[in-house]
């Protein structure tokens, strides 16, 4: 991971807010930058036994121990318990580049606005810049009296203000995503089955052409109309094992419904 200056003087606006659980191999990267950008790193942590408690709390976070309610609502805790109405949302794995801390250092964060962060995500040590992957901003910087995450189970989207502008801020979020191969399969079967007990949990049943068609769909999506041969082996990999997610939510939504 990248270098970053040590000589900022953190923004006092803003309160970072993350939640985490077991990520001890990414978590320290994260908030040592972030605590270069804010004043307040609140970490809400779900019964961590690797060591990411003791090394936020070294690094001047604040750790909160907090039971999971899902995605959405966990995160709402967070950003009801921060000290600042401006919330900047970081995910574990993400680590602030140079020019996004100069950024936001130099931000005057405005009412009627939302700040979206350009996510560059590495796969296995590559970076990857198609695939449907990138380019893929994510609002993650707004008023916590104005806006709010919403959604269960994966899905956990934020809730604007129809008339509120989004703004896109300079320098990228780099995403430290999976370790390896084998994490990748872990965390998409766990989506899959998120996805499936979303769907379930509306109502909504397996079709004939969902259950066949949408994942060779979702490959083409990815491989061909994103490009994600340009990203080379990676890029097949990630669209292949994508279009297995699909296939395996149907599968288990499937299930769902059978009562299995």
């Amino acid at each position: 991971m990248p270098n970053h200056p040590s000589s900022l003087i953190p923004h006092p606006s803003f309160s970072a807010v993350l939640i985490t659980h077991n990520v001890a191999d990414t978590i320290g990267e994260c908030v040592a930058v972030l605590r270069k950008v804010c004043d307040e790193v609140l970490v809400l942590d779900s019964q961590s036994t690797d060591g990411t408690i003791e090394i936020c709390e070294k690094l001047g976070a604040k750790v909160v121990q907090q039971e999971w309610f899902g995605y959405a609502k966990t995160k709402n805790i967070g950003n009801t318990s921060a000290r600042h109405d401006w919330i900047l949302s970081i995910d574990s794995d993400e680590v602030l580049s140079e020019e996004l801390i100069e950024t936001l250092r130099n931000l005057k964060p405005e009412v009627g606005k939302v700040y979206a962060l350009d996510r560059l995500t590495n796969y296995c040590g590559q970076w990857i810049r198609h695939s449907g992957w990138y380019p893929e901003w994510k609002i993650r910087l707004f008023d916590r009296n104005h806006v709010e995450w919403q959604g269960d189970f994966v899905h956990e989207t934020l809730h604007i203000p129809a008339d509120y502008q989004v703004v896109k801020l300079m320098g990228k979020l780099l995403h430290y995503s999976y370790k390896d191969a084998a994490d990748h399969l872990r965390r998409l079967e766990k989506y899959a089955r998120l996805g499936a007990a979303e769907q379930f949990a509306a109502g909504k049943k397996v079709t004939f052409v969902k259950r066949w068609l949408a994942p060779a769909a979702r490959f083409v999506r990815g491989f061909i109309l994103k490009r994600g041969f340009l990203d080379g082996r990676a890029g097949w990999t990630i669209c292949k094992r994508e279009a297995d997610m699909v296939r395996l939510r149907y599968l288990v939504l499937e299930e769902l419904w059978h009562g299995k």
